[in-house]
């Protein structure tokens, strides 16, 4: 293969609110942390354990309104989008490095009840989906919908 790929694809939870920049000219920028679990069992031990990772996202412009207008801390997204590493230079003088996810498109999985759950349970509480979720519809991140014709 003669090209190359840099393709991202993220099913978690927030683990904080979405935080947003504007700049001037109208753009804007928001971040947030979102957390992915995987579980397994110990074989030597039977115990269940789960380690979590987490990933640095930013959206732009009109999805990162989106995002901060309806996403909130517990809520279960899907984030489609590539790495992005960054560096700079810290204010003791190291250098630091960061990698993020820079969203393409997204859709929302939890549902408008669960949301609300999570913003009465407060801290730390992740969404249990006691019924099933209805497909989302996928929003492309820089907010344009698109309109098919088409009868299904």
């Amino acid at each position: 293969m003669s090209g190359t790929l840099n393709k991202v694809m993220l099913i978690g939870h927030l683990g904080d609110e979405v935080k947003i920049h504007y700049f001037e000219g109208g753009n804007c920028i928001a971040r947030f942390p979102v957390a992915t679990n995987e579980t397994y069992t110990n074989r030597q031990t039977g115990e269940k354990v789960t380690n979590t990772d987490w990933h640095n996202i930013v959206i732009r412009n009109k999805a990162a309104e989106i995002c901060e207008k309806y996403l909130s801390k517990g809520d279960k997204v899907y984030l489609e989008g590539r790495l992005k590493n960054r560096q700079w230079q810290g204010e003791d003088g190291n250098t630091r490095y960061t990698t993020e996810v820079h969203v393409q498109d997204f859709t929302f999985l939890s549902t408008k009840k669960e949301s609300m759950a999570n913003a009465q349970q407060g801290p730390g509480y992740e969404a249990a989906q006691s019924e099933p979720v209805k497909p989302a519809e996928s929003v492309p991140a820089d907010g344009t919908q698109e309109d098919d014709d088409l009868p299904f």
